[in-house]
């Protein structure tokens, strides 16, 4: 018998910078707020968007990119699971959490989208030529290679 499903799929931007803590062990924990939008129609035929938040957590790795690459306003996507938990606090109130705890994070736009990274550009890298195939490949001419410059590309 299957074990069950518990899998969660986010597509949004960041509502804050990501906070990271480190374990006693070294390992990196990074929690986000991501926003999701959805648009529907009302009864006049008017978009009526809504905007849900979730609290997302990375762990080791995963934490560690996230903390250095991600900012607010950033668009990633997220999978992950879905987990519950309670905790009680100095009022001794209870309040009750959902978490999607991240297994997977690709980070989407681009510079200037909050796509994360530096907006600065630096001097392109040269490309380096690959090392030659096995000897029994035949040899193939290589043509040079143009630089040019990302404002040729037509999108």
């Amino acid at each position: 018998m299957a074990r069950g499903i518990n899998k969660a799929i986010l597509v949004g931007n960041l509502g804050n910078d990501p906070e990271t803590r480190y374990t006693q062990g070294g390992m990196a924990v990074t929690k986000i707020s991501l926003a999701t939008t959805s648009v529907r129609k009302d009864r006049d035929g008017n978009n009526q968007e809504k905007t849900e938040w979730h609290r997302v957590t990375f762990f080791g790795k995963l934490g560690e990119i996230a903390a250095e690459y991600l900012r607010k306003g950033s668009q990633v996507y997220v999978e992950g699971r879905i987990s519950y938990s309670e905790h009680t606090g100095d009022d001794g109130q209870k309040r009750y959490y959902t978490d999607i705890i991240a297994d997977e994070m690709q980070m989407l736009g681009g510079r200037g989208e909050g796509g994360g990274g530096s907006q600065e550009r630096g001097p392109r890298p040269q490309r380096q030529e690959s090392a030659p195939r096995s000897q029994s490949a035949p040899a193939r001419q290589q043509a040079p290679v143009d630089d040019f410059s990302d404002d040729d590309i037509p999108f």
